[in-house]
């Protein structure tokens, strides 16, 4: 009798809790196969880690929505007057292309960031172009371009109360996103092949500073690779499934390479680029008639999108900024991919 109630002593023992349990098997509702602890508590990790990772990249791409914003109404402002050729306010807009590039590691390609055209008989212009040499012993000696024009079209005909054509979707839109490159490689200087950061000036009066600049590259004989162009990208487009078209989609691969690097369908076709031929209308065209190298623009402008074009309503308040920072922040693999990959992988078709 004895020796029957002391095993019922240390069965009931057991069963309150008395003996050692292996507390890292635990069994409840959430875990009924009595997962390992430490299973359960790395699950939790990576919820945890995931879930930051998410703040992470929401916050940062806030803080980049407020830099655009930021350059944005700068170059937007009444006191550039409209970015003409050869005006004040364009001269201002250069000075602070160059102080950016100054900040962000990127060197002028020539002997000034300030490359004047020749001839220009309207006033002093010029290009304001930087450079950033590829990490690569090989591969640095070809170049990328990446490039916008920063001019517009200055004072026009609108109200008693507003002259100024401010030029925010054309094309202040492509020359912060263009900066916005120029930070991120600057800082990360992670680009095997050498780029060319260029901001056009008169592209409004003929492209004119970019056929200066592709000519004068064609006479020192650069290798260069591509010319990846960025015009009007202040909107979305309406009811399409991608958020940039390039223009001269056709001519080339460089859709199908963008959407592989972007990892997702970030570049498509839009047939209204095709009918009014914008391929020949923005600065990739004279760098596909000096090197016939691929020389695109992407663009979300749709015709559908942005009833403004070249009116004093071209304003700052009317673009997104969320928009744009999701243009730059997925563009930027598609870029890396580009810039890194280990054979020229862009070709005309």
């Amino acid at each position: 009798m004895k020796h029957t109630w002391l095993v019922l002593f240390y069965m009931l023992i057991v069963g309150c809790g008395g003996a050692k349990v292996d507390q890292s098997t635990v069994l409840n509702p959430t875990n009924p196969k009595g997962v390992k602890g430490s299973v359960l508590q790395e699950s939790k990790d990576n919820v945890q880690k995931s879930s930051l990772e998410s703040v992470n990249s929401t916050v940062a791409l806030n803080n980049l929505s407020k830099d655009i914003e930021a350059t944005m109404t700068f170059l937007t402002s009444d006191e550039l007057m409209g970015r003409d050729t050869g005006s004040k306010g364009i001269a201002k807009a250069a000075d602070y292309i160059q102080n950016v590039f100054q900040d962000n590691n990127i060197q002028p390609y020539f002997g000034s960031f300030k490359d004047t055209l020749e001839n220009y008989s309207d006033g002093v212009a010029y290009n304001v172009v930087g450079f950033l040499p590829g990490t690569d012993p090989k591969l640095k000696n070809e170049f990328v371009i990446i490039g916008a024009h920063y001019d517009h079209i200055g004072l026009i005909s609108g109200t008693v109360e507003d002259e100024i054509a401010n030029g925010a979707n054309d094309n202040a839109s492509g020359t912060t996103t263009v900066l916005e490159f120029a930070k991120y490689f600057g800082k990360q200087k992670n680009n095997k092949r050498s780029l060319i950061f260029a901001l056009f000036t008169a592209e409004e009066k003929g492209l004119v500073g970019s056929k200066h600049l592709a000519k004068k590259l064609k006479d020192q004989n650069i290798d260069l690779y591509a010319m990846l162009n960025f015009e009007m990208v202040g909107v979305p487009m309406i009811d399409k499934d991608h958020s940039l078209y390039l223009t001269g989609y056709e001519l080339s691969n460089l859709a199908e390479v963008s959407n592989k690097y972007a990892g997702k369908n970030l570049v498509g076709f839009l047939p209204k680029a095709k009918e009014f031929n914008l391929f020949r209308r923005s600065d990739n065209a004279p760098f596909h008639d000096e090197f016939n190298i691929p020389s695109q623009t992407y663009s979300s402008f749709d015709f559908t999108n942005f009833s403004e074009y070249h009116k004093v309503g071209d304003e700052a308040s009317l673009m997104d900024f969320n928009f744009m920072a999701v243009i730059v922040k997925e563009s930027i693999p598609m870029l890396e991919g580009i810039v890194n990959a280990q054979v020229k992988e862009v070709k005309y078709n």
